[in-house]
């Protein structure tokens, strides 16, 4: 009897690994089967270049911390695109003052102008004037003429990959592009360059 016993209790002993896994396996597999499936979180709205709002007839100002007016942008009909955060301007007209006053105007057929106006495209009948200084720095008056300018108004550069005409006073200069930097006072113009030089006015 005792080695009855002992027999089964060994067969127990040997079966009951498993059973124990097989227990733990259906466990395992009932928890999965009642957890609540995760929500699927919304994904982001794909931002399409159409207009999300539209000005006519406008006119946009900047100012300083010192309330002094750094820009201002006016337009006939001005579209907004959400994708690249820059605004379309038709009939385009800027107004730009650097932090010694010192007035830049520009205007074009269409512009496209980032979102603190620092920097614009213009295409089309493009010009770029920076008045005359006078004094202890004195420059003189520049102006910048093509089918594409693009002008960086903080930095004070103006850029051209297209043919331009460049005014600085009584000189005149044709190029096929240029690359202006009026801080540095550096000018590059590249392709086709031809210049007329004239004496100061007495």
């Amino acid at each position: 009897m005792k080695l009855m016993v002992k027999d089964l209790w060994e067969r127990v002993l040997l079966y009951l690994p498993p059973i124990f896994m097989g227990v733990l396996a259906l466990g395992t597999y009932w928890l999965v089967r009642s957890t609540p499936e995760l929500e699927k979180l919304p994904s982001a709205p794909v931002v399409s270049h159409e207009p999300d709002y539209f000005m006519e007839g406008f006119s946009v100002r900047t100012f300083d911390a010192l309330g002094r007016m750094r820009s201002e942008v006016l337009g006939e009909k001005a579209r907004h695109f959400p994708d690249t955060q820059w605004t379309e301007i038709d009939a385009i007209r800027i107004r730009s003052f650097d932090e010694k006053g010192r007035l830049t105007t520009a205007t074009a057929t269409r512009g496209l102008t980032n979102e603190d106006s620092s920097e614009v495209q213009l295409l089309g009948n493009a010009v770029v004037v920076r008045d005359a200084v006078a004094g202890s720095d004195s420059t003189p008056r520049m102006e910048y003429r093509g089918e594409f300018l693009h002008a960086f108004l903080t930095t004070e550069k103006v850029k051209s990959h297209k043919p331009v005409e460049l005014l600085r006073g009584r000189d005149r200069f044709v190029a096929d592009s240029l690359d202006f930097d009026n801080v540095d006072q550096v000018l590059q113009l590249r392709g086709r360059v031809k210049g007329t030089l004239l004496p100061g006015a007495r």
